[in-house]
């Protein structure tokens, strides 16, 4: 069976347009030392996981990796489809409870409060299919904004100078 025939198979559609702009932005193989995370590639870090070759992951294997580890495991596919990629992307970056929290937050922006636990339960999936998309999107870009340029300022202090080299990068994930 081929890999496409496969995906088709295991993988949602709504998992497949969220991974695409996942491994998009992630891009290829990368060994920057200012990054804490190691070597990486497709953003699967050797610090994270430390028993795989990253320099020899495939493409296929980076995405069984995201179905298994990061889709799956964090509740993703409990949201709607646009907000479920959203919170996906900015996931694999700023790590899932960082990344829930920014949505738990946007959602108060949007005007349908939840509790700030960094969980996609049940209330924070019924508030996401509640909310008006559009709105819901702005403030989650927002609020993960904010969440980048604290973690860069952090960094002119006692984090690493990474931190501050990457905020571009970052700031463009956001608001994409």
């Amino acid at each position: 069976m081929g890999a496409s025939t496969k995906a088709r198979s295991v993988y949602s559609a709504e998992f497949l347009t969220a991974v695409a702009r996942v491994l998009a932005d992630e891009g290829g193989y990368s060994s920057n030392p200012a990054d804490s995370g190691g070597a990486t590639k497709f953003g699967i870090s050797a610090r994270e996981h430390p028993g795989v070759d990253i320099a020899a992951l495939t493409r296929d294997e980076a995405i069984a990796i995201y179905w298994r580890e990061w889709w799956q495991r964090f509740g993703f596919a409990k949201l709607p489809a646009a907000i479920a990629a959203k919170t996906f992307n900015l996931a694999v970056n700023m790590g899932a409870q960082h990344a829930i929290a920014c949505l738990q937050r946007g959602l108060r922006a949007a005007g349908t409060p939840v509790a700030e636990d960094g969980v996609v339960g049940v209330a924070t999936a019924r508030a996401a299919a509640r909310a008006e998309a559009g709105a819901l999107l702005a403030a989650l870009r927002s609020e993960a904004a904010g969440y980048y340029r604290v973690t860069a300022a952090l960094a002119r202090g006692e984090r690493s100078r990474g931190d501050q080299e990457f905020l571009r990068g970052w700031l463009n994930r956001a608001y994409e």
